[in-house]
């Protein structure tokens, strides 16, 4: 009768036995079975017990209006680490924000992310509105929230585990859902795209009254107040992110239906005739929201910071009155997370497990 492999003996072990030392008449058959079996699992379960599970995040933009929005919502799509579980517009415009985030969640074969309309008037549109226009909201074929801010509530409390909201646009929908239930503040993390510290816009040394702020300085002062973690791109780095020459042109000429579809719509946005017109991007401050929810940001030199919002509009620096705000102050490689970016959006879509 053959000796039995001893239990200790890994499966490698066992293989080498088989394959390079000759002894494979020392194995009984389920044996070799076995071993067969453990090596070609071995590497998948290392794998899996190495990947993090993917975040839970929500999404929540004022789409169609700057086009940072839509290359932000492309590069979420495209991101591994996040779990996107629901899109939601902000600032009015409703209804044409929902037909974007459908059409959009649709080429990219992600219908099972709903749609939420948030809070403000349905009606409006803006510079990406010829891309839906023959676009009926009633043909996505995944579900429309009409009341978007009960879905973000339901899908915070309902988490198993926390949820981060990516915010980049004016929050009048996250002070609503504040209002309507505090819990949500201890089962989520708040990363946004908001704000001046150091730096203005275009690089100048003093701060600005940022845009998605000073349109809704209250509703971002109801955001800091929450208890939850918070975490902000400024414009102090995300102000300077441009791709351009051949950077850009890997992304403009790229053959995937997304990123066509995403090109077509800032070709709408730029309002240029073609494509080839296209010869750089325009600044991509909300992408890098999405960078600071996906990864350890390493590219940035990170500071906690006592911020407040003024009824200006301002982000201030204030002792004796800010909430403590995680803000990404600076770049340490700009290129390297440019490149990050377009390797990114060059990458396949993220599929639902």
């Amino acid at each position: 009768m053959p000796s039995p492999a001893p239990a200790n003996r890994s499966p490698y072990g066992l293989m080498k036995e088989i394959l390079v030392d000759g002894r494979s008449s020392r194995l009984p058959a389920l044996a070799l079975v076995t071993a067969l079996a453990l090596v070609a699992l071995a590497p998948t379960a290392a794998f899996a017990a190495e990947r993090p599970r993917p975040q839970p995040v929500i999404y929540d933009s004022d789409i169609g209006d700057d086009i940072d929005d839509t290359w932000a919502l492309v590069t979420l799509l495209k991101s591994p680490e996040l779990n996107l579980r629901l899109v939601l517009g902000d600032h009015g415009k409703t209804v044409y924000r929902a037909k974007l985030f459908a059409k959009l969640l649709k080429m990219a074969g992600r219908t099972d992310v709903p749609v939420g309309m948030g809070v403000g008037s349905r009606k409006g549109q803006g510079r990406q509105a010829e891309w839906v226009k023959d676009y009926r909201l009633q043909d996505y074929p995944g579900t429309v929230h009409e009341d978007g801010v009960g879905a973000m509530i339901k899908t915070i409390m309902e988490s198993d585990g926390p949820v981060t909201v990516i915010a980049v646009g004016p929050t009048p929908n996250l002070k609503a859902a504040l209002e309507r239930e505090p819990e949500i503040a201890t089962k989520a993390r708040f990363v946004g795209m908001h704000g001046s510290v150091c730096k203005g816009y275009g690089g100048k040394g003093k701060p600005d009254r940022e845009y998605n702020v000073r349109r809704d300085p209250h509703a971002l002062q109801a955001v800091f107040a929450a208890p939850w973690p918070k975490t902000i791109t400024p414009l102090d780095t995300c102000g300077r992110v441009r791709l351009r020459g051949k950077t850009f042109a890997r992304v403009r000429d790229s053959g995937a239906p997304l990123l066509k579809a995403l090109i077509e719509n800032y070709r709408l946005w730029a309002g240029k005739k073609t494509k080839a017109q296209l010869g750089a991007s325009s600044t991509l401050f909300d992408t890098v929201a999405v960078y600071l929810a996906a990864t350890d940001a390493r590219l940035c030199r990170m500071e906690t910071l006592p911020l407040r919002v003024t009824d200006k509009g301002m982000t201030v620096i204030d002792e004796d009155h800010g909430h403590e705000v995680k803000a990404a102050v600076e770049w340490k490689d700009l290129g390297r997370y440019e490149d990050w970016l377009v390797e990114r959006l060059l990458s396949p879509t993220v599929r639902p497990e």
